[in-house]
Protein backbone atom coordinates (compact mmCIF):
# COMPACT_ATOMS: atom_id res chain seq x y z
CA UNK A 1 0.00 0.00 0.00
CA UNK A 2 0.83 3.32 -1.49
CA UNK A 3 -0.46 6.47 0.51
CA UNK A 4 0.06 10.17 -0.74
CA UNK A 5 -1.07 12.76 1.38
CA UNK A 6 -1.76 16.27 -0.36
CA UNK A 7 -2.46 19.34 1.42
CA UNK A 8 -1.62 23.09 0.70
CA UNK A 9 -0.08 24.46 3.79
CA UNK A 10 1.97 23.01 5.83
CA UNK A 11 0.50 24.84 8.88
CA UNK A 12 -2.08 24.60 11.68
CA UNK A 13 -4.58 21.61 12.21
CA UNK A 14 -4.67 19.90 9.44
CA UNK A 15 -0.65 20.08 9.08
CA UNK A 16 -0.35 18.10 12.53
CA UNK A 17 -3.08 15.18 11.46
CA UNK A 18 -1.28 14.78 8.41
CA UNK A 19 2.33 14.06 10.15
CA UNK A 20 0.67 12.38 12.85
CA UNK A 21 -0.80 9.50 10.51
CA UNK A 22 2.33 9.99 8.15
CA UNK A 23 4.53 8.52 11.34
CA UNK A 24 1.51 5.61 12.36
CA UNK A 25 0.78 4.33 8.82
CA UNK A 26 4.56 4.20 8.63
CA UNK A 27 4.93 2.09 11.99
CA UNK A 28 2.38 0.12 10.42
CA UNK A 29 3.69 -0.94 7.67
CA UNK A 30 2.52 1.97 5.10
CA UNK A 31 4.82 3.48 2.22
CA UNK A 32 3.49 7.33 3.00
CA UNK A 33 4.80 10.55 0.67
CA UNK A 34 3.85 14.04 1.28
CA UNK A 35 3.42 16.91 -1.01
CA UNK A 36 2.64 20.25 0.01
CA UNK A 37 3.06 24.03 -1.01
CA UNK A 38 6.04 25.37 -0.01
CA UNK A 39 6.48 26.45 3.19
CA UNK A 40 7.52 30.17 2.65
CA UNK A 41 9.63 31.81 5.81
CA UNK A 42 7.80 29.58 8.13
CA UNK A 43 11.07 28.62 9.98
CA UNK A 44 8.94 25.44 12.29
CA UNK A 45 6.91 24.22 9.41
CA UNK A 46 9.82 23.96 7.15
CA UNK A 47 11.77 22.17 10.30
CA UNK A 48 8.89 19.59 10.33
CA UNK A 49 9.26 18.66 6.98
CA UNK A 50 12.64 18.24 6.90
CA UNK A 51 11.91 15.64 10.07
CA UNK A 52 8.91 14.43 8.92
CA UNK A 53 10.12 13.35 5.43
CA UNK A 54 13.11 10.80 7.83
CA UNK A 55 9.70 8.32 8.31
CA UNK A 56 8.38 8.84 5.06
CA UNK A 57 9.33 6.23 2.50
CA UNK A 58 7.73 7.99 -0.63
CA UNK A 59 9.22 11.26 0.27
CA UNK A 60 8.03 14.78 1.21
CA UNK A 61 7.37 16.88 -1.64
CA UNK A 62 7.29 20.84 -2.01
CA UNK A 63 4.62 22.10 -4.75
CA UNK A 64 3.36 25.31 -5.28
CA UNK A 65 -0.21 25.82 -5.08
CA UNK A 66 -2.09 28.77 -4.61
CA UNK A 67 -4.94 29.49 -2.07
CA UNK A 68 -7.98 30.40 -4.48
CA UNK A 69 -8.66 28.55 -7.59
CA UNK A 70 -7.04 30.22 -10.93
CA UNK A 71 -5.22 28.80 -13.59
CA UNK A 72 -2.10 28.57 -11.83
CA UNK A 73 -4.06 24.72 -10.54
CA UNK A 74 -3.65 23.48 -14.19
CA UNK A 75 0.23 23.65 -13.76
CA UNK A 76 0.44 22.45 -9.83
CA UNK A 77 -2.20 19.54 -10.44
CA UNK A 78 -0.06 18.22 -13.54
CA UNK A 79 3.15 18.09 -11.59
CA UNK A 80 1.38 15.86 -8.69
CA UNK A 81 0.14 13.54 -11.07
CA UNK A 82 3.13 13.10 -12.54
CA UNK A 83 5.30 12.74 -8.88
CA UNK A 84 2.16 10.36 -7.64
CA UNK A 85 2.31 8.43 -11.02
CA UNK A 86 5.90 7.56 -10.85
CA UNK A 87 5.48 6.99 -6.80
CA UNK A 88 2.89 4.04 -7.43
CA UNK A 89 0.91 5.46 -5.37
CA UNK A 90 -2.30 3.33 -4.79
CA UNK A 91 -4.26 5.52 -1.92
CA UNK A 92 -4.09 10.07 -3.01
CA UNK A 93 -5.56 11.32 0.29
CA UNK A 94 -6.30 14.89 -0.31
CA UNK A 95 -6.77 17.21 2.89
CA UNK A 96 -7.95 20.20 2.79
CA UNK A 97 -10.23 22.20 -0.49
CA UNK A 98 -7.04 22.64 -1.84
CA UNK A 99 -5.80 18.99 -1.43
CA UNK A 100 -8.90 17.21 -1.75
CA UNK A 101 -9.16 18.80 -4.90
CA UNK A 102 -5.74 17.73 -6.51
CA UNK A 103 -6.15 14.46 -5.15
CA UNK A 104 -9.41 13.72 -6.73
CA UNK A 105 -8.65 15.39 -9.92
CA UNK A 106 -5.71 13.37 -10.47
CA UNK A 107 -6.29 10.18 -8.91
CA UNK A 108 -8.38 8.26 -11.62
CA UNK A 109 -5.51 9.35 -14.12
CA UNK A 110 -3.32 6.97 -12.48
CA UNK A 111 -4.88 4.06 -11.28
CA UNK A 112 -5.62 5.36 -7.96
CA UNK A 113 -8.35 5.72 -5.30
CA UNK A 114 -9.02 9.04 -3.63
CA UNK A 115 -10.06 9.86 -0.23
CA UNK A 116 -10.91 13.05 0.71
CA UNK A 117 -10.95 14.93 4.38
CA UNK A 118 -11.86 18.52 3.91
CA UNK A 119 -11.07 19.25 7.66
CA UNK A 120 -13.40 22.33 7.41
CA UNK A 121 -11.73 23.82 4.89
CA UNK A 122 -14.50 25.09 2.21
CA UNK A 123 -17.35 24.26 4.54
CA UNK A 124 -16.66 27.08 6.57
CA UNK A 125 -18.19 29.36 3.66
CA UNK A 126 -21.92 29.68 2.67
CA UNK A 127 -23.15 29.76 -0.96
CA UNK A 128 -23.71 33.82 -0.05
CA UNK A 129 -20.63 34.52 -1.07
CA UNK A 130 -18.44 34.47 -4.39
CA UNK A 131 -16.09 32.32 -3.37
CA UNK A 132 -17.88 30.49 -1.04
CA UNK A 133 -20.23 29.53 -4.35
CA UNK A 134 -17.30 28.30 -5.89
CA UNK A 135 -16.01 26.23 -3.53
CA UNK A 136 -18.70 24.80 -2.88
CA UNK A 137 -20.00 24.36 -6.47
CA UNK A 138 -16.50 22.33 -6.97
CA UNK A 139 -16.77 20.23 -4.35
CA UNK A 140 -20.30 18.92 -5.77
CA UNK A 141 -18.71 18.66 -8.79
CA UNK A 142 -15.34 16.43 -7.55
CA UNK A 143 -18.12 14.22 -5.53
CA UNK A 144 -18.02 12.29 -8.48
CA UNK A 145 -14.52 11.38 -8.85
CA UNK A 146 -14.04 10.14 -4.71
CA UNK A 147 -13.69 6.96 -3.30
CA UNK A 148 -13.90 7.49 0.18
CA UNK A 149 -14.68 10.27 2.36
CA UNK A 150 -13.47 10.83 6.06
CA UNK A 151 -14.91 13.11 7.87
CA UNK A 152 -13.14 13.94 11.69
CA UNK A 153 -16.42 14.84 13.41
CA UNK A 154 -19.95 14.46 13.05
CA UNK A 155 -20.18 18.45 12.49
CA UNK A 156 -18.10 17.90 9.53
CA UNK A 157 -20.71 15.33 8.19
CA UNK A 158 -23.57 17.12 9.10
CA UNK A 159 -22.02 20.56 7.28
CA UNK A 160 -20.75 18.61 3.89
CA UNK A 161 -24.50 17.12 3.81
CA UNK A 162 -26.13 20.87 4.56
CA UNK A 163 -23.51 22.50 2.00
CA UNK A 164 -22.82 19.94 -0.62
CA UNK A 165 -24.82 17.14 -0.62
CA UNK A 166 -25.39 13.45 0.70
CA UNK A 167 -22.49 11.91 -0.57
CA UNK A 168 -22.61 9.19 -3.05
CA UNK A 169 -19.70 7.09 -2.00
CA UNK A 170 -19.23 5.62 2.13
CA UNK A 171 -18.19 8.20 4.75
CA UNK A 172 -16.71 7.83 7.99
CA UNK A 173 -15.98 9.90 10.95
CA UNK A 174 -12.57 9.87 12.62
CA UNK A 175 -11.90 11.73 15.49
CA UNK A 176 -8.80 13.70 15.30
CA UNK A 177 -6.27 12.26 18.08
CA UNK A 178 -2.97 12.94 20.37
CA UNK A 179 -0.21 10.83 21.47
CA UNK A 180 1.60 10.16 24.91
CA UNK A 181 3.68 13.28 24.51
CA UNK A 182 0.67 15.72 24.36
CA UNK A 183 -1.15 13.63 27.89
CA UNK A 184 2.04 14.85 30.01
CA UNK A 185 0.38 17.47 32.12
CA UNK A 186 1.27 21.69 31.99
CA UNK A 187 0.93 23.39 34.69
CA UNK A 188 0.81 27.40 34.64
CA UNK A 189 4.35 28.93 34.89
CA UNK A 190 5.37 31.38 38.06
CA UNK A 191 4.50 34.62 36.58
CA UNK A 192 1.41 33.55 34.38
CA UNK A 193 -1.16 35.53 33.43
CA UNK A 194 -4.69 34.42 34.28
CA UNK A 195 -5.96 33.90 30.67
CA UNK A 196 -4.50 32.35 27.72
CA UNK A 197 -5.16 32.44 24.10
CA UNK A 198 -3.57 30.03 21.57
CA UNK A 199 -4.31 30.11 17.97
CA UNK A 200 -3.90 32.01 14.72
CA UNK A 201 -4.69 35.58 14.93
CA UNK A 202 -7.72 36.06 12.48
CA UNK A 203 -11.38 37.14 13.35
CA UNK A 204 -12.99 33.43 13.34
CA UNK A 205 -10.66 32.92 15.77
CA UNK A 206 -13.02 35.19 18.12
CA UNK A 207 -9.62 36.98 20.13
CA UNK A 208 -12.14 40.26 19.76
CA UNK A 209 -14.87 38.59 21.66
CA UNK A 210 -12.27 37.34 24.21
CA UNK A 211 -11.14 40.77 24.46
CA UNK A 212 -14.49 42.22 24.99
CA UNK A 213 -14.93 39.52 27.64
CA UNK A 214 -11.93 41.15 29.59
CA UNK A 215 -13.22 44.21 29.68
CA UNK A 216 -16.66 43.00 30.80
CA UNK A 217 -15.20 40.74 33.93
CA UNK A 218 -17.19 41.03 36.98
CA UNK A 219 -13.95 40.29 39.40
CA UNK A 220 -12.69 43.37 41.23
CA UNK A 221 -8.46 42.86 40.55
CA UNK A 222 -8.34 43.01 36.81
CA UNK A 223 -7.53 40.18 35.07
CA UNK A 224 -4.64 39.56 32.83
CA UNK A 225 -4.35 37.83 29.17
CA UNK A 226 -1.31 36.46 27.06
CA UNK A 227 -2.59 36.38 23.29
CA UNK A 228 -0.31 33.90 21.63
CA UNK A 229 -0.43 33.30 17.81
CA UNK A 230 0.30 35.51 14.76
CA UNK A 231 -2.06 36.23 11.77
CA UNK A 232 -4.00 38.91 9.50
CA UNK A 233 -5.91 40.77 12.19
CA UNK A 234 -2.99 41.17 14.93
CA UNK A 235 -3.13 44.48 14.58
CA UNK A 236 -7.02 45.06 14.80
CA UNK A 237 -7.17 42.93 18.20
CA UNK A 238 -4.40 45.12 19.49
CA UNK A 239 -5.97 48.31 18.23
CA UNK A 240 -8.95 47.08 20.16
CA UNK A 241 -6.92 46.06 23.62
CA UNK A 242 -6.25 49.77 23.35
CA UNK A 243 -9.50 50.88 22.71
CA UNK A 244 -11.15 48.98 25.86
CA UNK A 245 -8.13 50.44 27.70
CA UNK A 246 -6.90 46.50 28.14
CA UNK A 247 -2.92 46.98 26.87
CA UNK A 248 -1.58 46.75 30.35
CA UNK A 249 -3.77 43.79 31.63
CA UNK A 250 -2.88 41.90 27.65
CA UNK A 251 0.04 40.48 26.47
CA UNK A 252 1.01 39.57 22.87
CA UNK A 253 3.47 37.10 22.86
CA UNK A 254 3.66 35.90 19.03
CA UNK A 255 3.38 32.36 18.11
CA UNK A 256 4.78 29.71 20.13
CA UNK A 257 4.43 25.72 20.53
CA UNK A 258 1.09 24.59 21.83
CA UNK A 259 2.29 23.06 24.73
CA UNK A 260 4.72 25.87 26.14
CA UNK A 261 1.69 28.62 24.98
CA UNK A 262 -0.31 26.51 27.64
CA UNK A 263 2.00 27.52 30.49
CA UNK A 264 1.73 31.26 30.65
CA UNK A 265 -2.09 31.45 31.60
CA UNK A 266 -4.36 29.43 34.33
CA UNK A 267 -7.52 29.79 31.93
CA UNK A 268 -7.12 28.60 28.46
CA UNK A 269 -10.07 30.20 26.24
CA UNK A 270 -10.60 29.28 22.77
CA UNK A 271 -13.41 31.73 21.72
CA UNK A 272 -13.58 30.50 18.09
CA UNK A 273 -16.38 31.77 16.01
CA UNK A 274 -16.02 28.65 14.02
CA UNK A 275 -14.06 25.10 14.02
CA UNK A 276 -13.93 21.55 12.66
CA UNK A 277 -12.68 19.56 15.31
CA UNK A 278 -9.41 21.83 16.97
CA UNK A 279 -6.53 20.05 18.03
CA UNK A 280 -6.04 23.27 20.65
CA UNK A 281 -8.62 21.77 23.18
CA UNK A 282 -7.47 17.86 22.22
CA UNK A 283 -4.47 18.95 23.35
CA UNK A 284 -5.45 21.50 26.39
CA UNK A 285 -7.59 18.67 27.87
CA UNK A 286 -4.75 15.71 27.39
CA UNK A 287 -2.58 18.19 29.00
CA UNK A 288 -4.86 18.90 32.02
CA UNK A 289 -5.04 22.85 31.57
CA UNK A 290 -8.60 24.26 32.58
CA UNK A 291 -10.44 25.25 29.26
CA UNK A 292 -13.40 27.23 28.27
CA UNK A 293 -14.56 26.95 24.63
CA UNK A 294 -17.19 28.00 22.28
CA UNK A 295 -20.23 25.66 21.33
CA UNK A 296 -18.78 25.35 17.75
CA UNK A 297 -17.94 22.70 15.43
CA UNK A 298 -17.34 19.32 16.65
CA UNK A 299 -16.17 20.79 20.25
CA UNK A 300 -19.12 19.30 21.69
CA UNK A 301 -18.22 16.13 20.51
CA UNK A 302 -14.87 16.59 23.13
CA UNK A 303 -16.57 18.45 25.71
CA UNK A 304 -19.78 16.11 26.69
CA UNK A 305 -21.51 14.86 29.23
CA UNK A 306 -20.21 16.90 32.48
CA UNK A 307 -17.88 18.74 30.36
CA UNK A 308 -20.53 20.41 28.38
CA UNK A 309 -20.50 23.27 31.14
CA UNK A 310 -17.75 24.55 29.88
CA UNK A 311 -19.04 25.76 26.50
CA UNK A 312 -20.44 28.70 25.86
CA UNK A 313 -22.31 30.13 22.85
CA UNK A 314 -19.76 32.01 20.24
CA UNK A 315 -19.85 35.49 19.31
CA UNK A 316 -21.31 36.38 22.88
CA UNK A 317 -18.52 38.32 25.07
CA UNK A 318 -20.94 38.59 27.96
CA UNK A 319 -21.65 34.70 28.35
CA UNK A 320 -17.30 34.01 27.94
CA UNK A 321 -16.89 36.76 30.66
CA UNK A 322 -19.68 34.95 33.30
CA UNK A 323 -17.76 32.26 32.13
CA UNK A 324 -14.48 33.32 32.78
CA UNK A 325 -15.63 35.11 36.30
CA UNK A 326 -17.15 31.68 37.59
CA UNK A 327 -13.99 29.76 36.66
CA UNK A 328 -11.04 32.24 37.54
CA UNK A 329 -13.29 32.20 41.22
CA UNK A 330 -12.95 28.58 41.81
CA UNK A 331 -9.43 27.82 40.35
CA UNK A 332 -10.00 24.13 43.04
CA UNK A 333 -12.69 23.54 40.86
CA UNK A 334 -11.88 24.00 37.41
CA UNK A 335 -8.85 21.70 37.69
CA UNK A 336 -10.25 18.98 39.17
CA UNK A 337 -12.68 18.95 35.86
CA UNK A 338 -9.80 19.13 33.74
CA UNK A 339 -7.94 16.72 35.12
CA UNK A 340 -11.00 14.07 34.87
CA UNK A 341 -11.16 15.71 31.39
CA UNK A 342 -7.75 14.33 30.34
CA UNK A 343 -8.48 10.99 31.52
CA UNK A 344 -11.28 10.98 28.91
CA UNK A 345 -9.45 12.41 26.38
CA UNK A 346 -6.78 9.50 26.91
CA UNK A 347 -9.39 6.60 26.39
CA UNK A 348 -11.12 8.11 23.73
CA UNK A 349 -8.94 10.29 21.57
CA UNK A 350 -5.43 8.61 20.42
CA UNK A 351 -3.26 8.82 17.58
CA UNK A 352 -3.27 4.83 17.24
CA UNK A 353 -6.90 4.57 17.19
CA UNK A 354 -7.18 7.63 14.57
CA UNK A 355 -4.67 5.53 12.25
CA UNK A 356 -5.63 2.43 12.69
CA UNK A 357 -9.77 3.52 11.37
CA UNK A 358 -7.51 5.59 8.71
CA UNK A 359 -6.10 2.44 7.49
CA UNK A 360 -9.14 0.21 7.68
CA UNK A 361 -10.66 2.45 5.42
CA UNK A 362 -7.98 2.68 2.28
CA UNK A 363 -7.83 -1.55 3.00
CA UNK A 364 -11.51 -1.47 1.94
CA UNK A 365 -10.58 0.62 -1.06
CA UNK A 366 -7.24 -1.34 -2.03
CA UNK A 367 -7.86 -4.88 -1.17
CA UNK A 368 -9.91 -6.50 -3.75
CA UNK A 369 -7.16 -5.40 -6.07
CA UNK A 370 -4.51 -5.11 -4.15
CA UNK A 371 -2.88 -8.34 -6.07
CA UNK A 372 -2.90 -6.96 -9.62
CA UNK A 373 -1.84 -3.48 -8.33
CA UNK A 374 1.42 -4.74 -6.94
CA UNK A 375 2.47 -6.45 -9.93
CA UNK A 376 2.03 -3.28 -11.51
CA UNK A 377 3.94 -1.54 -9.71
CA UNK A 378 6.15 -3.93 -9.05
CA UNK A 379 9.01 -1.99 -11.20
CA UNK A 380 8.48 1.31 -10.37
CA UNK A 381 10.92 3.27 -8.72
CA UNK A 382 10.16 5.61 -6.00
CA UNK A 383 11.77 9.81 -7.18
CA UNK A 384 14.38 10.52 -5.18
Amino acid sequence: MRAVHILRAPVGGLFRHVCDLARAQAERGIEVGIICAPPGDNAASAETLETIEHVCALGVYRIPMGRLPGPSDIRSAMAIRERCARLGATILHGHGAKGGAYARLVARGIGAKAVYTPHGGSLHYGRNSPVGLIFLTLERLLLKRTDRLIFVCAFERDAFIAKVGRPPVPASIVHNGIGPADLEPVRPAGEAADIVFVGELRMLKGVDVLLRALAGLKRETGATATIVGAGPDEARFRELAHTLKLHERVRFAGALPAREAFGLGRLLVVPSRAESFPYIVLEAAGAGVPLIASRVGGIPEILTGEFSALMVPPDNAAALSDAIDATLSDPDGGRQIADRLAERVADRFSIQRMADDILAVYRGLVAPEQATKTAMLADVKPLK
